[in-house]
């Protein structure tokens, strides 16, 4: 059990952005930030200082705060090293094998690619908690934009083996779509079924289906599920076009 406050602050028409705050160090961080107004009026409502922007990977609907929530704290930005330059308000680079922390906190920096050539993941192994971005969504996993299935596949085993408890934050609210998706993929899969009758009924109430855990995603996300790179592959490309 992590003392890490994380809390979901909604931002365009689907983004989640994650301020997370340890109380002990008072330290407060933000995961892909879309847009500055919604973190500044959290941050003043808590009482929170922001000390750190942690980008998972360059797109606009991830770092369009950055600079507005630079100017206005004077906050540090860690980015994907392999992403430098598209996110030119980056302070510090990292990649594969690197530590960030918040407080006594650490995180060790995953590389995820597919979704984009030099996607990040932030795993709090003490914590229990990760990061993914775009890569692992409920349900789901982001679209194959500048990376390939192998990496994809590669990806979704990396993360399957983490611990089952691990909570999972992803950066949209796609899992009705997911689930629905999920239901014609593996029609014969209980969990799945059940699974969206749970998103359905939380979604209708306007609540968050996210964070979900690791466990979770073994036995209900046909992308982590996948037997090989093809058959996510194919997977992939059926929800690519797939209507919910």
């Amino acid at each position: 059990m992590t003392d890490l406050a994380v809390l979901h602050i909604p931002a365009l028409s689907d983004n989640y952005i994650w301020l997370v705050h340890d109380p002990a160090s008072a330290e407060t961080i933000v995961v892909d930030p879309a847009q500055a107004d919604p973190v500044l009026a959290v941050l003043a409502e808590r009482g929170w200082t922001l000390t750190a922007i942690w980008n998972t990977h360059w797109h606009p609907d991830h770092t369009g705060g950055n600079a507005a929530l630079k100017a206005a704290t004077g906050c540090t930005v860690i980015a994907p090293a392999a992403e430098a330059a598209k996110i030119p308000t980056a302070d510090r680079l990292v990649g594969e094998g690197d530590m960030v922390a918040i407080g006594a906190h650490r995180a060790a920096v995953l590389e995820v690619p597919a979704h984009t050539a030099g996607h990040i993941a932030y795993h709090f192994a003490g914590d229990a908690l990760v990061f993914v971005g775009d890569t692992l969504f409920a349900m789901g996993c982001g679209r194959l934009f500048e990376g390939t299935a192998e990496q994809m596949f590669a990806n979704m085993q990396r993360l399957a083996a983490l611990p089952d408890e691990t909570q999972v934050y992803c950066a949209h609210e796609y899992t009705l779509s997911n689930a629905r998706y999920a239901r014609v993929a593996e029609p014969d899969n209980a969990a799945v079924v059940a699974r969206l009758a749970e998103v359905e009924q939380r979604r209708t109430a306007g609540e968050a289906t996210v964070p979900t855990t690791i466990a979770e995603e073994r036995a209900t996300n046909p992308f982590l599920r996948a037997a090989d790179a093809r058959m996510l592959a194919e997977r992939r490309a059926a929800k690519d076009s797939f209507v919910a």
